[in-house]
């Protein structure tokens, strides 16, 4: 299994100390890794800096494959007066990766959205918790990226859609990097 992320000596220190500090991790593909702790542990800033959004002070991180990040509260979250669908076709179309002709492109968002249990006329605004995180991992998916970010993937959720979450992420085909609260 190859590598798709490796950080060694990450640290990121503020005016106000260490957000992190020591951070060794190594990230196989297909691999699906957890980061857990307390509320107001760094873990998020952790995350963020993982996957390359997160300004570090010591260390390093090499990222072997294209990064995408998933739901994070704050950071990438769906639009609240875009549809499900229009999230999908205007990813599409960002990438590139989209017809011209607007019932074509239409189509290929909708495809997208095949198997996943989000209704496509759904606005971003209305999605809950678990929703949102589909969304955005749906959206992830587009760029066809080696490792996903995700946060809180447990914060708001039961534990049947946290299971429901997790399977899906374990299926994107690619290495996937969350966070959870400390159990």
């Amino acid at each position: 299994m190859a590598d798709v992320l490796v950080a060694e000596g990450l640290g990121a220190r503020t005016r106000r100390g260490w957000v992190f500090r020591g951070v060794d991790l190594t990230v196989g593909e297909d691999e699906l890794v957890t980061l857990d702790g307390a509320a107001g542990s760094g873990r998020t800033s952790l995350l963020l800096a993982l996957a390359g959004y997160f300004r570090t002070t010591e260390g390093t991180v090499r990222r072997l494959a294209r990064p995408a990040l998933g739901f994070v509260a704050g950071v990438n979250e769906p639009e609240p007066g875009l549809t499900v669908a229009e999230h999908v076709e205007e990813r599409l179309v960002l990438l590139g990766r989209a017809s011209w002709n607007l019932r074509r492109r239409r189509r290929q968002a909708l495809d997208r959205l095949e198997g996943v249990p989000l209704e496509p006329r759904t606005l971003g605004r209305d999605l809950d918790r678990l929703g949102a995180h589909l969304l955005c991992l749906t959206l992830a998916k587009v760029g066809e990226p080696g490792i996903i970010f995700a946060d809180d993937v447990d914060a708001g959720l039961s534990e049947v859609e946290r299971k429901m979450l997790l399977e899906a992420l374990r299926d994107t085909g690619t290495a996937v990097v969350v966070t959870e609260r400390a159990a």
